[in-house]
């Protein structure tokens, strides 16, 4: 078994044990005395809470082990399945989408274990977001040795503690943590948008109550769905392969193949294993047309059928043109490598660049296609189905057309220079003579 799959295996076994029964409602007037002065936010998050109307207490949540000041370490921090004994139905959808996967996915990068410890398991980089996903015994374990026990929950990622309020996960800035930045600018890309724009028209009451204005949640956890899937996935590639396209066809298998899925026969390579278990990717039609069917019912909730039909065909056929643009650049770098211009670092398994070593690429021209693909390409795609022109242009399909002339002068620049070194080397031994 591969790392990756190691890796996942271990949060897939993690995902599903079974729920404690709930403890019987203890009083919690010690707590809140202690805390009052203590923490005293958190009280009052509390206090404010669904859970405080309905008797759910701080041992419902942090069990009855800690009693002083002296053994707060035994206070348990609460888990989804601490939540899913009430919350049976959220916690279930929650465990079979994307987010449940955040934590198996960033281990599953081939350098995430470089990355210094407070962006790995520490909340200051990847890990305060990917914390979300759902973990095993032995990385909740690790987690308390290595950042105090933090980063174990799920839930209250959007409901944040001690309020979990429901009306606080269902404005578009609970997701603006992490869906922001370099790779995932969705919240920027919403904001500027037209449905964005709207919604901060109607809470401000400029426009109607009852305007349109769709929000993150709106098309995202359709009737409170938390699974959070899309058609296409985080990194817009997928199965199978359109029919009556050869151009697409071998642009996405050069894609696939850079990301480390395919080897260079075009076979399935171990990466693809992980794919299949994580759900990331939609690999069959039949997958696809579900979530896309998800995603027409929501549009045309606001719009005609007609038209959210062709604002998504046109948003599938940017990523057949971005994927042209990409598959050039990675065939360019792949090149480098076949007539040995280039080394090929010796950890890829592949005669292909491997997109998956994000910035930890060697050498300049492989950091550019890294930026090409996880910041431009992503940009360009995310940008159509986020109603944002200006991101699919500017910020998108422009700055791939420049990556590519960089990537494309690069390549020759080093040819060059190689041919020189070779005829300096072959003038030497007649400059001895």
């Amino acid at each position: 078994m591969t790392h990756l799959a190691l890796t996942l295996g271990l949060a897939l076994a993690a995902a599903t044990p079974a729920a404690p029964k709930k403890a019987p409602a203890r009083a919690t007037d010690a707590c809140v005395a202690c805390h009052r002065k203590t923490s005293p936010s958190i009280v009052a998050d509390w206090k404010a809470s669904r859970h405080s109307s309905l008797g759910v207490g701080c041992t419902d949540c942090h069990g009855s082990d800690h009693t002083t000041k002296d053994d707060a370490a035994k206070a348990k921090l609460p888990t989804p399945e601490t939540c899913g004994q009430c919350h049976e139905a959220q916690v279930a959808g929650f465990k079979r989408g994307k987010h449940a996967f955040a934590w198996a996915a960033v281990k599953a990068m081939p350098t995430f274990h470089y990355q210094a410890l407070a962006v790995r398991e520490g909340l200051k980089g990847c890990g305060g977001c990917h914390k979300l996903g759902l973990k095993s015994e032995a990385e909740a374990k690790e987690l308390k040795e290595t950042a105090g026990g933090y980063g174990v929950a799920s839930c209250d990622a959007c409901h944040t503690r001690h309020l979990f309020s429901r009306a606080e996960a269902l404005q578009p800035e609970a997701c603006k943590t992490c869906h922001m930045g370099f790779d995932h600018p969705q919240w920027e890309m919403y904001d500027a948008s037209k449905h964005g724009v709207r919604n901060e028209l109607k809470r401000t009451r400029t426009i109607p109550a009852t305007s349109a204005a769709p929000t993150c949640q709106t098309c995202h956890m359709q009737n409170g769905d938390h699974e959070v899937r899309t058609a296409w996935g985080f990194l817009a590639v997928r199965l199978p392969f359109p029919e009556g396209d050869k151009q697409w066809t071998d642009d996405r298998i050069t894609i696939l193949q850079g990301l480390g899925v395919l080897d260079p026969n075009g076979k399935p390579t171990g990466r693809l294993d992980v794919v299949k278990a994580a759900d990331v990717a939609r690999l069959t039609q039949e997958a696809f047309d579900a979530e896309r069917a998800k995603t027409l019912d929501t549009c045309t909730r606001c719009h005609g059928a007609s038209f959210a039909k062709e604002q998504l065909r046109q948003g599938d056929g940017l990523i057949r043109d971005l994927d042209h643009l990409m598959a050039e650049a990675i065939r360019t770098v792949a090149g480098l490598y076949q007539d040995g211009t280039l080394a090929k670092p010796s950890t890829y398994a592949s005669a292909f660049p491997d997109l998956l070593t994000f910035h930890d690429a060697p050498t300049p021209i492989e950091q550019k296609l890294f930026v090409m693909f996880l910041e431009h390409r992503m940009r360009a795609f995310q940008g159509a189905f986020h109603a944002n022109p200006d991101y699919v242009t500017w910020y998108g399909w422009s700055e791939m057309q420049r990556d590519l002339t960089e990537i494309r002068a690069a390549a020759e620049e080093l040819r060059r220079a190689k041919r020189v070194d070779a005829q300096l080397e072959a003038a030497r031994p007649a400059a001895r003579k």
